[in-house]
């Protein structure tokens, strides 16, 4: 777990576009997936496979620590934090909501969905407010669960007037980033027989749903991640994880706020995407994705792509400052710093 490599691509050929590189190194190894990480403290934070939960220092990655956060064999797919905690949900029933304190990482279970149909896709927390979400039940409403109280106590359903999801539409647990909020503005995309938008303002429960072009129709086709730059500009990437070189339809931007959406270098991306995100104070001019088969960067809003890693195994990135992404999947945690 505490071997550390590091290599510049360019030497090992890993990348097509190696001069916009510095270099990358692995941080962790471990047997893991890990589909949703935080920073905090100069460290990356993560959950994953096995129940476990963790850190390791961005500056000092010898500084590693991990906790198991049950007995069962749990699957965390979702991690979200506020001020003072973190917060992980795993992804089947019964789903569990783990509340771990950032002073002393002890931890415990602030609620439990007993659903049979609970399958949690994403959580996101915004000061006071939490919000989380799973697949459908019966009645065709994505099965949202709520906090407002810095996830103390959890509420499900809480939105009753939620616009009905089609058979067989859904969301997917792919990199806890098909949530998205900028200000008091929150966004969540789903995939499968249809792929849309829902979109609320403010504390009020009045969600919107907008369609989108992007590839649907499939159980495993449609948006797997989202990501916004204010509230106007945004994007979506996503595919099919079942036809990884498919890049037809794939990537969507929006500039009014996700109400319609534009389909952005169809036929020509590195295909199947599971993470997409905006530098910082590019207001969406320059941005970084990831897939099961690829690295891939954008800096004209998303309108074209360069391949900048044929890396495999990775599923959630996130910028830790203008010139540096963390990348996390299976077994490892890497960071990349790029040169501009």
């Amino acid at each position: 777990m505490k071997k550390i490599f590091s290599f510049l691509f360019s030497t090992l050929g890993l990348f097509v576009f190696s001069q916009q590189v510095e270099s990358f190194e692995t941080i962790l190894n471990d047997k893991i997936s890990i589909r949703a990480i935080e920073i905090y403290d100069n460290k990356v934070w993560y959950s994953g496979t096995d129940s476990k939960f963790g850190f390791v220092d961005l500056r000092n990655p010898q500084n590693q620590y991990q906790i198991k956060l049950s007995d069962k064999k749990l699957q965390f797919r979702t991690l979200a934090q506020d001020d003072n905690s973190f917060y992980a949900i795993n992804i089947e029933s019964p789903a569990y909501f783990f509340k771990v304190d950032k002073k002393d990482l002890t931890y415990k279970i602030v609620h439990t969905d007993t659903t049979k149909t609970a399958f949690y896709d994403a959580l996101l927390m915004s000061h006071n407010l939490g919000i989380a979400f799973s697949d459908p039940d019966s009645t065709q409403k994505l099965n949202l669960t709520f906090s407002t109280d810095n996830g103390t106590k959890w509420t499900n359903g809480a939105c009753e007037n939620w616009p009905l999801l089609e058979k067989g539409e859904a969301a997917f647990a792919a990199s806890n980033t098909n949530i998205s909020r900028y200000g008091n503005r929150f966004w969540i995309a789903t995939g499968g027989k249809k792929s849309r938008i829902y979109t609320k303002s403010g504390g009020s429960c009045k969600w919107k749903a907008y369609e989108t072009p992007m590839i649907q129709g499939g159980s495993s086709q449609g948006i797997y991640s989202i990501d916004f730059a204010g509230n106007k500009f945004g994007i979506a990437v996503g595919g099919d994880y079942t036809q990884q070189d498919e890049n037809i339809n794939n990537i969507a931007t929006t500039n009014d706020g996700g109400k319609t959406w534009k389909i952005q270098a169809s036929g020509q991306n590195a295909g199947y995407t599971t993470c997409v995100r905006i530098k910082p104070d590019s207001w969406g001019k320059e941005i970084i994705s990831v897939g099961d088969q690829h690295i891939s960067y954008s800096s004209d809003f998303g309108k074209t792509w360069k391949k900048i890693s044929g890396e495999k195994g990775f599923f959630v990135c996130k910028w830790i400052d203008e010139n540096t992404v963390v990348f996390a999947g299976k077994d490892r945690i890497s960071v990349m710093k790029l040169k501009f």
